[in-house]
């Protein structure tokens, strides 16, 4: 894990845990917001219209500078709608990207106060060593580096009260949402709770302890990955402990001079294959593939370094999901349709025009989101298939027809692996990656 340079963030002495005071921040927010429209409409007026470019930037920054404030699942939201490159202007995307890596820390005394509250102990008595400047914060939890007999070691310490705003962060952004995704009636819950429960286990360091021994003992044989050893001796429900492991993370390594496209493929091929073998064989995956949650080392193998969010595959979703992606089922309309109606996009009581309109979209978005499958090769970095997956988001966006209709169908299970699924195209498109589609076979 590479040392990142929070030296010059201002630390943390507290963190708003209580709803009024989450709310309060938000509303704070909300009023910089604010004046920022006032001043580009103002700016408009007198100078003309120059475009909302600077208007994105001011928002972004004020947008991103309260919910770092906040962490916790404020910040996790905005580290999710980073990985959406396609929907949000670039400056909420580079903004809201630092959220990956980049956040103001918790101070010295606070972090010493966790550990003594979880142990019985103050870090420098539990460990041999114990940096208190942070070298890595993000939206839930920061990393401190340690060492105990002789090995280097990284300490993840939750940051507080984190667990216990869920429910009400959910609650806040709860009426965005519903207006941005055409959300409408009960059945929407299903969708909230799923999200909730989700965010609840990535706080639950015992929880990721298991998933992370289990996955790394399961995928321990699959060529070009390497996993940290995880410690439950010094490891609890807010902390987890393993090893530190050296390399960059995956964006820095693009961006490096030891970057090519021939190791790009290579990466790419170690993460393709890692994702396949989870879903296909394990039934279960790592359900939040960005930058920050993988490091390239000097050998150029990809270091899986956090099992937080773990979403597992039940059978009765698996089978009609992968059963999608099959051309044959692409052109066989009786067949497609009973998918669409085992996956809940098609509801008992849709109307004709209604079954019309959703099988035609779905059909148009498999037909493009299933090519990899289709191919013994696919390449991740052709321009007219990123081109066609951003329109694709646009048409979800922005489809006239579909914000009169009722949005709210499928699957809870599509929202964590169309999430996975979105995630790992678009690291394999960064990585510039040609994938040998079916390669993970070789390791079953």
């Amino acid at each position: 894990m590479e040392r990142k340079n929070f030296i010059l963030l201002k630390t943390l002495d507290t963190i708003p845990t209580h709803k009024i005071a989450r709310a309060g921040k938000l509303v704070e927010t909300g009023i910089k917001v604010g004046g920022n429209y006032l001043k580009y409409y103002g700016d408009k007026i007198i100078h003309g219209d120059s475009g909302t470019s600077k208007l994105d930037r001011n928002n972004a920054k004020d947008i991103y500078d309260g919910l770092k404030q906040l962490k916790g699942s404020a910040l996790k939201v905005a580290q999710m709608l980073s990985m959406e490159k396609n929907l949000l202007p670039q400056a909420y995307v580079e903004q809201f990207s630092l959220s990956q890596f980049s956040v103001p820390p918790l101070s010295g005394p606070l972090v010493k106060k966790i550990i003594r509250k979880n142990f019985g102990r103050n870090p420098e008595d539990l460990f041999d060593t114990f940096v208190t400047e942070s070298v890595n914060a993000a939206s839930i939890g920061q990393v401190h580096q340690a060492s105990k007999n002789g090995k280097k070691l990284a300490v993840k310490i939750q940051y507080p009260g984190v667990a216990d705003s869920i429910g009400s962060d959910l609650a806040l952004v709860k009426p965005f949402a519903y207006r941005m995704l055409n959300l409408k009636g009960n059945e929407t819950e299903k969708y909230f709770r799923e999200v909730e429960e989700k965010l609840m286990e990535e706080t639950d360091y015992v929880n990721e302890l298991k998933n992370s021994q289990s996955i790394a003992q399961a995928c321990q044989h699959l060529p070009g990955m390497l996993f940290p050893n995880y410690y439950a001796e010094w490891s609890c429900e807010k902390v987890i402990t393993m090893d530190w492991m050296e390399g960059q993370h995956l964006s820095e390594f693009v961006q490096s001079k030891d970057y090519d496209t021939e190791i790009g493929a290579q990466v790419g091929q170690h993460l393709w294959d890692f994702y396949m073998y989870q879903i296909h064989h394990l039934r279960k995956v790592q359900a939040d593939p960005h930058p920050g949650n993988f490091l390239i080392d000097q050998e150029y193998r990809l270091v899986a370094i956090d099992f937080g969010c773990i979403k597992e595959v039940p059978e009765d979703f698996y089978h009609p999901y992968f059963e999608l992606s099959k051309l044959e089922n692409l052109n066989n309309p009786k067949k497609f349709k009973a998918l669409l109606e085992q996956l809940e996009i098609l509801l008992p009581n849709d109307s004709v025009a209604e079954i019309d309109f959703f099988t035609t979209l779905f059909l148009d978005m498999m037909r493009l989101f299933t090519q990899p499958f289709h191919t013994a090769d696919f390449d991740f970095s052709d321009p007219e298939f990123w081109e066609a997956i951003t329109n694709l988001s646009k048409t979800f966006a922005e489809n006239p027809a579909l914000k009169k209709l009722n949005g709210s169908r499928g699957s809870k299970h599509f929202i964590y692996i169309n999430r996975t699924f979105f995630g790992l195209y678009h690291l394999l498109h960064d990585l510039g990656a040609k994938v040998k589609i079916d390669n993970y076979l070789n390791f079953v």
